[in-house]
C-alpha cells in the first residue's frame, strides 16, 4: 500500500518505507523533510548524521513521538514511548534492576545456556525434518525475559505463557501492517481499520493476564527475597506509599506498560535476529562450515560463553554481520525534538518528529 509523500512528489511504500526514504536520502542528502499524511517529519540518514543527532546531541533529539496506535494504549507510561521525568525514573529503575537480576552478568548467561538446552531438545524432537523455528525461538527468548521480569521461566507447553508470547508477536506484526500505518497517519478512519480492533483485543488480553501474574507475585511478596523486576517495583511502590508519597511515578500503569515494553521489545528483536542467523547459515553453508570449524576447534562440544568471544573472531564477525543485514528495526522508533534545534545548517522546530533511518546507518558504505 502506498501513501503520498508530498514534498518529494513520490509515493511512500508503507510495507517497506525505509526503502523509499533511503532512495530519497541519495537525492536530498542526510537531512530532509517529508510529509507523512498531514504530519511534517524530518529524516536523518547516514552513520555520521544519525550519530551526531542521537549521541552528540542526545538531549535535543531525545524525546519519543508515540505513533497513534501505541499512544492509545500506553498514554505516556512505561519506558519505550514515555518522556520527561517518568521516562527518566522508569529507565533508571529498569536498568538498575535488570543488572541486579543478571542482565549482562554470569547469572544471566547461565539462564541463557539452560534455555538453549531446552530449545535444542525441541529441535531434536523434529528428527531432522523441516519445521518452523518461529514459536520455539520466541518461547526460548521470552523465557529469559520472564526469568528477569517475573522471577521464573515457563514450560513451552504452558498455555498461559504461550498465549502471552503469541499475542505479543501477533500485536507487533499488526502494528507494522500497512493498514495500521495508514491509521497512524489518518486516525479519523479508525472505525474502518479491522486490525485496530484486533490489536485492542490482544493488548487487553495481555494486560489482563499480566494483572493475574502481578497479583500472584504480590500475594507472595517477600522484601528479603526479590525474585525479579516486578517484585522490586511492587516493593518500591509499597515503600513510597508507606512514606506518604502519593504522586510518584511508581504506579500500576507504569508497572504494566514497562513490563509489556520489556516483554515485547526484549523478545521480538532477539528472536527475529536469531531466525535471521539461522536463515543466513542455511543460505551460506560455506560460512556455516567456517563458524562450526572455529567453534569446534576453540571450545569443543561445550556451550559457548561470553568469555569465548575474544577467541572466536570469525564467529563474532558473522554475528555482527547478521545483525547488520537483518536490519530488524530499519527506521528506529520515531524521536521528537525537545527544543528548537539548528542541525547541520537546518532549523528544526521543537516537537518535530524525527526518524533516524537505521537502514542508512547499517548500509552506509562510507565507514
Amino acid at each position: 500500500m502506498l501513501e503520498y509523500c508530498e514534498s518529494a512528489s513520490i509515493t511512500l511504500d508503507l510495507k517497506r518505507p525505509h526503502h523509499t526514504l533511503l532512495e530519497l536520502s541519495k537525492k536530498y542528502g542526510s537531512v530532509f523533510t517529508i510529509y507523512m499524511g498531514p504530519k511534517k517529519v524530518v529524516v536523518l540518514a547516514g552513520y555520521k548524521t544519525v550519530k551526531e543527532a542521537l549521541v552528540n546531541q542526545a538531549e535535543d533529539f531525545g524525546d519519543r513521538d508515540a505513533i497513534q496506535i501505541v499512544h492509545e494504549h500506553n498514554q505516556g507510561n512505561g519506558v519505550l514511548w514515555s518522556n520527561g521525568e517518568s521516562w527518566k525514573e522508569m529507565r533508571r529503575f529498569a536498568l538498575t534492576n535488570l543488572r541486579d537480576f543478571g542482565m549482562g552478568k554470569r547469572a544471566c548467561e547461565d539462564k541463557i545456556i539452560e534455555e538453549c538446552d531446552h530449545l535444542i531438545e525441541v529441535f531434536k524432537r523434529c528428527k531432522g525434518e523441516a519445521f518452523d523455528t518461529t514459536q520455539p525461538i520466541n518461547y526460548a527468548v521470552s523465557n529469559i525475559i520472564c526469568s528477569i521480569v517475573y522471577g521464573s521461566r515457563f514450560e513451552y507447553d504452558d498455555a498461559e505463557f504461550t498465549s502471552l508470547v503469541d499475542r505479543t508477536n501477533r500485536t507487533i506484526q499488526l502494528v507494522g501492517s500497512p493498514s495500521i500505518q495508514v491509521y497512524n497517519l489518518f486516525p479519523w478512519i479508525g472505525k474502518f481499520v479491522a486490525h485496530r480492533e484486533e490489536i485492542n483485543m490482544l493488548i487487553s488480553a495481555n494486560k489482563k493476564q499480566n494483572q493475574h501474574l502481578f497479583s500472584r507475585l504480590k500475594e507472595t511478596l517477600n522484601p528479603q527475597m526479590c525474585r525479579g523486576y516486578v517484585d522490586s517495583f511492587l516493593l518500591r511502590k509499597q515503600n513510597l506509599e508507606e512514606s506518604g508519597v502519593t504522586d510518584s511515578h511508581f504506579h500500576d500503569r507504569n508497572l504494566m506498560q514497562t513490563v509489556l515494553n520489556l516483554f515485547a521489545a526484549g523478545t521480538d528483536t532477539t528472536a527475529t535476529t536469531l531466525r535471521w542467523g539461522l536463515l543466513f547459515m542455511a543460505k551460506y553453508p560455506k560460512i556455516q562450515d567456517k563458524v562450526q570449524e572455529e567453534l569446534s576447534r576453540v571450545i569443543g562440544s561445550r556451550q559457548a560463553q561470553v568469555e569465548d568471544r575474544k577467541s572466536l573472531p570469525f564467529t563474532d564477525a558473522v554475528i555482527h554481520e547478521t545483525q547488520r543485514l537483518a536490519n530488524i528495526v530499519p527506521m528506529a522508533l520515531p524521536h521528537k525534538t525537545t527544543k528548537d534545534v539548528t542541525f547541520q545548517g537546518h532549523f528544526i522546530k521543537k516537537g518535530t518528529t524525527v526518524y533516524p533511518l537505521l537502514t542508512s546507518v547499517l548500509y552506509d558504505e562510507s565507514w
